[in-house]
């Protein structure tokens, strides 16, 4: 659900000039972008560098065969974080904070550390691959310089910029998602109609590499760390409204939120998954035809295509992780902080200012100067994402269990708890995340 406050024309001089007959049409757009909120940027993280990096290789090793895991996990992923969304509208907390109230706070504390720890590395892996990518186009900026900008940047704007314009430059920074777009429709090699038919005639090779992408697809794209940020987001959204206390926010639930938390909820998923499409589209197209079929981060992918796609694919493939990786770490460090704070009863929110809450920005601070250390002590950007999905099959679970038991639950939903299919699908894709767990921490020790 977006800002609820009334929010500026961006683009005032273009109205003047358009015809009145496009003016209806132009507003049902800006309405509609001033609708977005929370499940965009949600999305939008979800597509990181190491993401990225997870679909170039896809496209890579396998060309569009596997393409169309994009349609697939759009209906998953958008169930569970809708789930998400309407636990934080309903009950006005956290993800974290009803964890705490309904079920044992040791699974909670487990969860929260694991989580924190998993987002650590992550947020190392990213800020490398932000740098690396940022060479690309700069080859004469000094790595060890752009790991500390890109830290010390988003920790600033976290801690010291109010959540009204925070949500607001989150919510701009998602629309880097279409430099990959444009990189893949600037790939003139790309034949569609093959593509589209791998989308909607599933292929699988039942074998042990395969079967460890479709998890490792599986585990970026349903990340634990979504679930504690869409939640939270969704309450520091009705604060900002005005909803101050708990007790306003559960009594005012209307089925209008409810509509505008899934149309957000639901566009956000579906760009992160298109985005998806587009990497595994091009990579596909370029690197797997020429028989490039290692790509260890999104920066070696976005070198590896210039060859074949050309400078602007290059140049847009680049930009685009640097954009996302800026969207991402404060998403990560964000979701450790809510789920650690609600965990142990700190003050926690991005509305809060710094000496309101100083544990809140403690927890974010100490994840993002963790990440910032990993790049600096030799560890290698694929065993941290390596370490990360462990963390993440670990908690993804349990987690997804919880969030199902509590939104199908009516004494903490009342008459919003999840619909029958909605809960089908979680139940199923729960299960999928449990073989994908497996299979992740199977993958480390052969």
């Amino acid at each position: 659900m977006g800002v609820k406050l009334e929010e500026a024309n961006p683009f005032p001089l273009v109205e003047e000039k358009v015809p009145l007959t496009y003016r209806k049409r132009l507003a049902k757009s800006l309405g509609f972008w001033h609708e977005l909120g929370p499940g965009l940027t949600t999305g939008a993280s979800d597509d990181d560098p190491s993401g990225i990096a997870t679909y170039s290789q896809t496209g890579a090793q396998y060309g569009t065969q596997l393409i169309w895991l994009s349609l697939f996990t759009f209906p998953f992923m958008a169930v569970v974080q809708e789930m998400c969304a309407r636990i934080g509208l309903v009950t006005g907390r956290g993800l974290a904070g009803n964890i705490r109230l309904h079920f044992p706070r040791s699974v909670l504390y487990v969860c929260a550390i694991l989580l924190f720890a998993a987002n650590a590395f992550n947020i190392g892996a990213d800020l490398g691959a932000m740098a690396k990518a940022s060479q690309l186009i700069f080859p004469h900026f000094h790595f060890n310089l752009l790991v500390i900008g890109f830290a010390v940047v988003g920790l600033l704007l976290q801690i010291f910029t109010t959540y009204q314009k925070y949500s607001r430059y989150l919510k701009w920074l998602a629309l880097v998602l279409l430099a990959y777009i444009f990189s893949a429709l600037s790939v003139p090699t790309i034949h569609w109609a093959s593509v589209l038919k791998d989308v909607v005639i599933p292929s699988v090779h039942w074998n042990k590499d395969q079967f460890l992408i479709i998890s490792a697809i599986l585990g970026t794209t349903i990340s634990p760390y979504l679930f504690f940020w869409q939640t939270s987001q969704e309450v520091e959204e009705e604060i900002l409204a005005g909803k101050t206390s708990i007790a306003q926010r559960v009594r005012e639930t209307y089925p209008e939120d409810l509509k505008k938390m899934r149309t957000d909820v639901w566009s956000g998923m579906l760009l992160s998954n298109i985005v998806m499409f587009f990497i595994i589209a091009a990579c596909g197209a370029t690197l797997f035809q020429h028989g490039i079929t290692q790509i260890t981060t999104a920066a070696d992918a976005a070198e590896a295509l210039r060859p074949f796609a050309g400078d602007s694919a290059y140049v847009l493939f680049a930009l685009g992780i640097v954009g996302t990786g800026m969207l991402a770490i404060p998403v990560l460090a964000g979701s450790s902080s809510y789920a650690l704070s609600e965990s142990f009863g700190w003050k926690e929110g991005l509305y809060r200012r710094l000496n309101q809450a100083r544990a809140f920005y403690g927890v974010i601070a100490a994840s993002t100067l963790l990440g910032l250390g990993m790049n600096f002590i030799g560890l290698d950007p694929i065993k941290a994402l390596i370490y990360a999905a462990i963390g993440n099959a670990l908690v993804a679970p349990v987690v997804l269990v919880l969030i199902l038991l509590m939104a199908g639950n009516p004494k903490i939903m009342g008459n919003w708890v999840s619909g029958k299919a909605s809960r089908f699908f979680g139940w199923l894709i729960t299960i999928f995340m449990v073989i994908s767990g497996v299979a992740a921490i199977w993958s480390l020790f052969n």
